[in-house]
Formats: C-alpha cells, structure tokens, sequence
C-alpha cells in the first residue's frame, strides 16, 4: 500500500513545483520554452489543466500542462493490462510411486499433460518406500515412460536425480514462447 504514495510525491504537481524558471510544454506536447513558474501557473489555471513536472532532474526542470487525474488513470489502466497479459510460469508438481498400476499412471500422466500445456512446468516425484529403496531403476522406468507419454508436449529439463527417498525430474512446456 506503501508504493503509490511514495510514486506520487516524486511527481510534483501545481503548488508542489518549488523551482523558476521551468520548460513548459502545453498540452499539444508541443515546447512553449523557459518560463517563469508564475505563468505557467496562470497558463494551467486558464486552460483548467495541471501543470505536471515530468523531468525533475533536468535544468530546468520540464512541466507539463495536462490533466493529472486522467494522466494517472490512463497510467494505472496500462498496468493492469500489462499484468492481465503476463503469465506466471508454477512448478506444478506430480507424485508417483514405482509399483504404480496403470489407472493411476494414466491419471496422474494426464494431470502432468493439462499442466504443461497451460504452459506450466511439472516436478515429477517417484517415492520410495522400504525395500524398494533396493531397487531405484523401477522408478526411473516409470518417469522413462512419462518422458515418453509427454514428449510431443514438453521436454526433460533436469533429469532424473534421486534425493533420499525420492527421485525428481522436471518437465517443461515445449511451446513457452507462444503460450506467454
């Protein structure tokens, strides 16, 4: 909530612009040139605009008649549009286990399937239990075989490396560029 205000004590408008002269641009965008900060005032009263400091650092510094209130609206509705737009890639995650029948491998490949073509990508995690710590190549052809049931749609990222009781391999969506 902090953000906005601090955004708009940078920007200084009417009575905030403290330094004279200034370069004026009216409303056209078109440059009136140095002038007291009086007249510009009086030039923003008549035409019933603000006058806007829109390079403070210069010097001097350059204002600009316009309407503040639209201008920043205007503002915040590109932002949303710009976030509307954007996609977030999440790491989607997917669990399976070595002795897994085919039903369940079936259902969950497809979970892994929807994710990456919402343009997600997908941790797929083999968990080992007791005895078939003993023997790890039973999960790694299970996540073979997903490799092989996804790869029209997606790609091995990081392959499969095994971390205590778990194995984990991650997909990524083949076609990143055009889902975003």
């Amino acid at each position: 909530m902090e953000e906005p205000a601090i955004k708009e004590q940078r920007v200084r408008v009417n009575d905030q612009i403290r330094i004279s002269p200034i370069r004026l641009i009216d409303e056209e965008g078109n440059q009136v040139g140095v002038v007291a900060l009086d007249e510009a005032k009086e030039r923003a009263a008549e035409t019933g605009l603000d006058l806007v400091e829109v390079a403070p650092d210069a010097r001097p510094p350059v204002c600009r008649l316009m309407d503040y209130g639209k201008y920043k609206y205007e503002e915040a509705r590109k932002a949303r549009e710009a976030r509307k737009k954007q996609h977030t890639i999440q790491i989607k995650e997917v669990k399976y286990r070595p002795g897994i029948e085919d039903h369940d491998y079936e259902f969950k490949t497809r979970h892994v399937r929807r994710f990456l073509e919402d343009g997600d990508k997908v941790k797929v995690t083999m968990m080992f239990r007791g005895r078939q710590m003993s023997h790890p190549e039973l999960g790694l052809e299970v996540l073979e075989r997903v490799m092989e049931d996804v790869q029209d749609i997606g790609k091995v990222e990081s392959s499969p490396t095994r971390e205590g009781r778990t194995m984990i391999m991650v997909l990524a969506p083949l076609k990143q560029q055009q889902q975003g």
